[in-house]
């Protein structure tokens, strides 16, 4: 589907980028990435002539709503070159995003892994996943935003906690990527909102 659509557990639409194809089916959410596709901005070459910059990763987005949230779920998939990845996406404009992946490392690990972009992008190893699929949260507490992980749904691993300018304009959603492959099959389940303060960014909970 190219147009904007409505996924069962969300209180607002998601519209996929341009070209993107989503499918849903009940609550399962899936895409193929675009080979050679990703968002990722080179922080060494921000600012040069000759800046290393992938926008075309597939996403699909929607407008989160005001106040505190946690939005949370299961990512499956076929992780085959460096750093495919199914991805928890948090969206503000083509310089300011992060996003939240089940990637494919160099070593050939599957792996969480977090991007902050703020005109460059970082780039941050978590923790290895065993396994074919790992759960990822974003929450909103106050003006930050909170990254965790969990091997089971239930016990979460804290990743980071960072700021991003303007984040009462955030879009959250979903976005396959395939930076240096010919593409990637991925899946979301287990799709949960809430509007529910995150107590304890450290606790498991």
């Amino acid at each position: 589907m190219s147009k904007p659509f409505q996924h069962p557990s969300l209180p607002f639409p998601l519209t996929p980028s341009q070209g993107s194809e989503w499918n849903l089916e009940s609550d399962r959410l899936s895409a193929t990435a675009a080979p050679r596709s990703d968002l990722f901005v080179d922080p060494g070459t921000v600012g040069s002539v000759n800046a290393v910059t992938m926008m075309n990763a597939h996403r699909a987005l929607g407008p989160a709503p005001e106040g505190d949230f946690q939005f949370s779920a299961r990512v499956e998939a076929d992780l085959t070159s460096q750093f495919d990845a199914g991805v928890l996406l948090l969206w503000l404009d083509d310089d300011h995003w992060a996003k939240l992946c089940y990637e494919y490392s160099p070593d050939a690990e599957r792996m969480v892994v977090s991007v902050v972009n703020r005109e460059g992008s970082d780039d941050a190893n978590a923790f290895t996943v065993d396994g074919t699929d790992v759960w990822l949260r974003i929450a909103r507490v106050g003006k930050a935003f909170a990254f965790h992980a969990s091997r089971d749904g239930q016990r979460w691993e804290f990743v980071r906690e960072f700021g991003l300018d303007a984040s009462e304009d955030a879009q959250i959603g979903f976005s396959a990527q395939s930076p240096t492959g010919e593409g990637c099959d991925v899946a979301f389940d287990n799709v949960s909102f809430n509007r529910e303060t995150l107590a304890n960014l450290r606790d498991g909970s």
